[in-house]
């Protein structure tokens, strides 16, 4: 899946190897709470990738308890810096087995990474501070800012960058807030809507078969 990036004449970015970090966000509601002493690295297989306004459908003999949520994306450029930001909807199952010993399986089915509309250059947005949230049916089920990161960026990088060779087209993302509202239990259901957004970025929007 390649991916176009937003503004001059650069072509469009293929995806490579996709990294997911668990446990990245403080709970507003208790921001001192205990957290992992390190990045939780996840992975998901490229086959997972789809982007902005597709269906995602998938197995329902293999999963019925399936969330979406928001993250900020990171795709890697030349060098293992950073190229620029997208937003990923990191579809993920909940049951035991597959959210206890196969996280791979449980977040790799195919779309269960939706991921655009497109790539903003890393000079031309500031990651800091910027609100994130995702949407299911048009209700909150989270709204957060990138400031309750547990671990930054850049120590993202330096964490995986010792242990993997990060290339050109590869994809972090960067973990999700607490989940909020009515719908945070619910799971995804058919003709459901989902909406990831983040500040200066977009909107991230596919439906549930």
């Amino acid at each position: 899946m390649e991916l176009a990036v937003r503004g001059g004449s650069r072509p469009p970015v293929k995806i490579g190897a996709i990294y997911t970090i668990g446990l990245n966000y403080r709970d507003p509601a208790n921001p001192d709470a205990a957290g992992p002493p390190r990045p939780l690295v996840y992975g998901k297989a490229t086959s997972s990738l789809t982007a902005s306004g597709t269906t995602v459908r998938w197995d329902r003999s293999l999963t019925a308890n399936v969330n979406g949520e928001c993250e900020l994306g990171v795709v890697i450029g030349d060098g293992a810096t950073v190229l620029g930001y997208t937003i990923v909807n990191d579809v993920t199952s909940q049951d035991e087995w597959l959210d206890g010993d196969q996280w791979l399986l449980g977040k790799s089915l195919p779309g269960f990474c939706p991921v655009g509309p497109d790539i903003v250059l890393a000079a031309n947005l500031d990651p800091g501070d910027l609100r994130l949230g995702f949407r299911l049916n048009g209700i909150d089920v989270q709204d957060g800012r990138t400031s309750q990161m547990r671990f930054s960026i850049g120590e993202i990088l330096d964490y995986l960058g010792r242990h993997i060779g990060l290339e050109p087209g590869d994809l972090i993302a960067t973990g999700t807030p607490v989940r909020i509202g009515p719908a945070a239990g619910r799971h995804l259901q058919p003709d459901d809507v989902m909406t990831c957004w983040i500040e200066g970025i977009g909107e991230l929007t596919n439906t549930v078969a």
